[in-house]
């Protein structure tokens, strides 16, 4: 926490923001909890009221995979467009908590509450209404997908063709091979 922060927290007439910011192939979406638009960290952030919500941000000691959703609810349909049409699995995703001044100004250095990729849209529309969820994995989840790369030359080819440093692997992984003995 910055001194701009912990000061802040002093004053009477608090005022938090979460402010998201997402990638997707046309470019980055910034909306942010507040009306209107607003600037922060030289970028221009769309308002987005209070129909912005978060799912849980956890923080453990643990080493775990925690993940999170962001969901807008009367979405318009430039965005449901936008959900549907480039929503794509493993795009970077940010959430910041923010404090504001009274005349809504960034007080400096938001808290990065969140960082992860992209997993998972979600439509539901009742006819009136359209909410759209976003589920966004931490990047820990990694961690337990199996990776495919052997130490062959067949994988080697695929990443590096032409490349001979792993062609005889095969025919030393079972030699034995008896080091320190004079003959």
């Amino acid at each position: 926490m910055t001194t701009s922060v912990a000061a802040a927290l002093e004053i009477a007439d608090l005022q938090p923001a979460i402010f998201f910011e997402g990638a997707f192939p046309s470019g980055m979406v910034r909306i942010w909890t507040g009306p209107g638009p607003t600037d922060w960290d030289g970028k221009t952030w769309t308002g987005v009221g209070a129909l912005l919500g978060l799912g849980p941000l956890e923080e453990t000691s643990d080493v775990v995979a925690s993940g999170t959703t962001v969901s807008l609810s009367g979405v318009p349909l430039d965005l449901v467009g936008l959900a549907i049409d480039e929503a794509r699995q493993g795009q970077a995703g940010r959430i910041w908590l923010a404090l504001l001044t009274e005349d809504r100004a960034v007080i400096t250095d938001p808290v990065q509450a969140f960082t992860g990729r992209l997993d998972v849209p979600e439509l539901q529309e009742d006819g009136q209404s359209c909410r759209i969820t976003i589920s966004y994995e931490n990047r820990l989840i990694d961690l337990s997908v199996p990776r495919n790369w052997r130490y062959t030359h067949e994988s080697q080819q695929a990443l590096h063709p032409g490349d001979r440093g792993f062609e005889h692997v095969t025919a030393i992984q079972d030699r034995e091979i008896t080091w320190g003995r004079g003959g």
